[in-house]
């Protein structure tokens, strides 16, 4: 059993102030392996300090200096690529395909912030006045369980490049990744100071930065209604926020799509990450007179999703990260079931011979309606709900009827989805597949979050401009 025993300040592992000590728990057999020793208010005080008295000197960097603390951050997380697989797999229970997916983004999140801040534009000129794009100062990074080394190495990476320091709270469900991730940090041998990391809970060391006088902006991965306590707190300080927050994702089959493809993507899209995924495109909308044929290949693509013990390499659909997210998942296919929607596969339970997990059945739901509740709130579990729609106007209203907004998948012809993509309400539209550009801006629209991460939009996102007049 590992003991995390220690968090990160100026440089240093140092033992927290905070006494509470957390079991951590496997989700693929619900065996103890690990403790985590959380910190408190008072290091949170610490962890500002530090990145305020670093900021004095690194705000006044080179560009070429970022760039090599930058490079040598890649250098250090790549050299344990292997081991941050392994960990992320135990901890969090991330299928082997998603947890690689997740290092590697981690790994190359710094090579593109780098690439980001030198071909970007920190003094520009505006008819006879001189904008300069200044760091904020101590920035507060706030991150998630489902995806813990790309979320830090992401918001780290663009803090460093834009000049400012970062004091870190990762998920405690996370603690056994980031102190892998951490011993990588601290091999990479950066100035103390420039990053800091306080594990705790959201209520004790997420309420200290986001109430802290000396944080001039948060960057929060995470639920809608924990975003929205952030932005409450925030207020008081009048501290910048970049909030990425919740979703409900409509995947949108026009009639001439090739079913026999889109269909067997579409779960794939509604599943990834074990459904345990803000982008998941968990509302499928089809034509109504397909219906039939949609129920039929959508039950035979889930029939062939693989669900088990996440170190093998096919399995595509692991374990809830804790008994608590399996519990809410079976409360949402209990509450799809009492609506009266169509099951069509899965439903409550574990899958047969996984019973000593937080394993959930690949579930689907016909002829849902959209006032019902697996239609409106995000489950974050492997669970479809199918819809039908009799235009391509009623599609569109259809997706676009919900409180978020963060992303939207289309398949079918080519001009006719782009034509509807014009009209979704999303800060993503992806068209006839997956795709991957960590360059482009990521966000969403309504409660789905304010603001963008990655590539120039992101960076920019870390910069306050200040305008000169009278310049010589």
């Amino acid at each position: 059993m590992k003991q995390v025993e220690q968090i990160y300040i100026n440089g240093k592992f140092v033992k927290p102030h905070g006494t509470e000590v957390m079991d951590l728990i496997s989700p693929i057999n619900k065996e103890v392996i690990g403790r985590v020793t959380l910190g408190n208010a008072q290091d949170v005080e610490d962890a500002v300090a530090a990145a305020k008295a670093a900021y004095k000197k690194y705000s006044k960097s080179s560009l070429q200096e970022r760039a090599d603390y930058l490079e040598r951050l890649h250098k250090a997380v790549k050299a344990r690529a292997s081991e941050l697989v392994e960990t992320m797999i135990a901890e969090y229970g991330g299928t082997r395909t998603m947890a690689e997916g997740t290092v590697n983004r981690a790994i190359n999140s710094f090579l593109l912030a780098k690439d980001t801040m030198l071909n970007f534009e920190f003094t520009r000129k505006i008819g006879e006045a001189k904008i300069v794009l200044e760091p904020f100062g101590v920035v507060g990074l706030i991150t998630p369980w489902n995806a813990n080394y790309s979320f830090i190495c992401g918001k780290l990476a663009t803090a460093l490049a834009s000049g400012s320091t970062a004091v870190i709270k990762p998920s405690e469900l996370s603690s056994l990744q980031t102190q892998l991730l951490l011993e990588c940090f601290h091999e990479a041998g950066l100035p103390p100071g420039l990053y800091n990391v306080v594990s705790g809970r959201g209520d004790v060391v997420g309420n200290a930065i986001t109430q802290h006088r000396d944080i001039a902006k948060i960057s929060f991965t995470g639920s809608t209604v924990v975003g929205k306590a952030i932005a409450r707190g925030a207020v008081d300080t009048m501290k910048r926020v970049t909030l990425e927050l919740g979703g409900k994702s409509p995947n949108i089959l026009l009639d001439d799509a090739d079913f026999e493809k889109a269909i067997p993507l579409a779960v794939m899209m509604a599943f990834m990450n074990s459904g345990q995924a803000c982008i998941a495109g968990t509302r499928l909308l089809v034509p109504e007179h397909r219906l039939e044929e949609v129920k039929r290949l959508v039950v035979k693509a889930i029939a062939n999703v693989k669900v088990g013990d996440p170190h093998g390499k096919d399995v595509q659909v692991g374990p809830m990260v804790t008994e608590k997210q399996y519990e809410r998942v079976q409360s949402y296919i209990r509450e799809g079931i009492a609506e009266g929607a169509e099951l069509l596969i899965g439903g409550e339970g574990h899958p047969q011979g996984l019973e000593n997990g937080n394993f959930v059945r690949p579930t689907a739901f016909a002829n849902v309606k959209p006032d019902m509740k697996i239609a409106k709130e995000e489950i974050f579990g492997p669970v479809l709900s199918i819809l039908t729609y009799k235009t391509e106007d009623e599609a569109i209203e259809m997706a676009n009827d919900t409180d978020y907004g963060l992303h939207a998948y289309i398949s079918g012809d080519q001009k006719r989805a782009e034509k509807m993509a014009s009209q979704i309400v999303a800060g993503r539209v992806f068209i006839n597949g997956m795709y991957e550009e960590p360059r482009a801006p990521f966000g969403g629209f309504k409660q789905s979050g304010i603001g963008r991460e990655f590539g120039t939009f992101g960076l920019e996102a870390y910069l306050e401009p200040k305008t000169i007049m009278g310049h010589a």
